[in-house]
Order: structure tokens, then C-alpha cells, then sequence
């Protein structure tokens, strides 16, 4: 406990340092600290290696841009960045470049030599099956999905993050996951 009351005060500490005086230091050791989590956030919804890498980097930059912003009092960093990861990838998915690339990327460059070549295809294009669905639908449902079920934020982290009561946040989830399972055919029921 108390070596994570460190850890936050070491943050705290840095972002500060960031906001007041535009510390390189600082900014250098908050993007070390949540690198591989923002990259693996980004990496889960696109499973493109060199396209996570391109979404991380604009999310640390719009981090940077906008840490004066920043207020502790409303809710604790790591939240505040995966809110702006989230608003970052949705901007992705929503832009021009995403549509000419969807089109005219080749699958191949991903693609790891060992395994089942068959199996990562697939895999691939459930999740982009799934991506073109939720990118559809209103931000508010957008960001609880992103946040639930890529980032694994229970349903207590996401509402006071999006300004909702926790039932709303369950109710827009499971909407969500009902509407896409009857539009991907997954349920006959309804």
C-alpha cells in the first residue's frame, strides 16, 4: 500500500513538473510508465503493430498537449489517458485515412511466420468486423465498450469517468453487445 501512495506521488510529482515548468524528465517518465499499456490498449482494437505504434505516439502527443488540463480532483491519470486513448482511436476510426487504408493495407506484413496463418486472418477480421459495427454507434456506447472490454475497466471505473450512473454504463454495454450480436447473426433470438 504504501509503495503505491509512492508511486502515486511520484506521478503526481511529475505531471506537475509537466504543467508548470514543461519538464522533458517528467514527460519522458510518464510516457515510459503507461507506454506499453496505451500501446497494448491501441494494439487490442486495431491488432496492427505498426498502426499501434503510429495511435500511441498521437496519444502521448495529445497527452503532452493537453496535461493542462489535467485536474486531479476529477479523477486519477491513468483514467484521464485511456478517456483520451479512447477519443484518439474512435478519431481514427472515424477519419478518411482509416477508410483508404482499410482498402489498400497488405495483411501480409503483419502476419508472424510461425503459428496458423488461417487462425490470425480470422482473427483479424472478426475484430475489424466488430470495429466497423461499434464505430457505428454513439460515442457514450463507444467509449464504455472501448473501456470494457479492450482497457478491462469495470462498470464502478467507468461511470464516474463518462459522467454516468454505473446502470447507465451497464445498460449502454449490454445494449451494445446484444445490438452486435444480432447484426453480426450471433443471436437468432431477436
Amino acid at each position: 500500500m504504501r509503495e503505491r501512495e509512492s508511486d502515486m506521488d511520484t506521478e503526481a510529482a511529475w505531471i506537475k513538473q509537466v504543467q508548470r515548468q514543461s519538464s522533458e524528465t517528467a514527460a519522458n517518465a510518464l510516457v515510459s510508465r503507461y507506454y506499453k499499456e496505451m500501446y497494448s490498449y491501441a494494439y487490442r482494437q486495431t491488432t496492427n503493430k505498426q498502426l499501434s505504434m503510429d495511435l500511441t505516439q498521437d496519444i502521448f502527443i495529445h497527452m503532452l498537449q493537453s496535461i493542462g488540463k489535467f485536474d486531479g480532483a476529477r479523477g486519477s491519470f491513468r483514467t484521464w489517458l485511456y478517456k483520451l486513448a479512447t477519443n484518439r482511436i474512435v478519431d481514427y476510426y472515424r477519419s478518411k485515412y482509416y477508410s483508404y487504408t482499410r482498402h489498400t493495407a497488405p495483411i501480409e506484413e503483419e502476419m508472424p511466420d510461425d503459428g496458423d496463418f488461417t487462425l490470425e486472418i480470422e482473427k483479424r477480421e472478426q475484430i475489424e468486423t466488430i470495429m466497423l459495427q461499434v464505430n457505428q454507434m454513439d460515442a457514450a456506447s463507444q467509449h464504455i465498450f472501448r473501456l470494457k472490454f479492450f482497457a478491462e475497466y469495470t462498470f464502478s471505473d467507468i461511470a464516474p469517468l463518462l459522467n454516468i450512473p454505473e446502470s447507465t454504463a451497464k445498460t449502454k454495454y449490454y445494449a451494445m453487445i446484444r445490438r452486435l450480436k444480432k447484426q453480426l447473426g450471433g443471436d437468432s433470438n431477436e
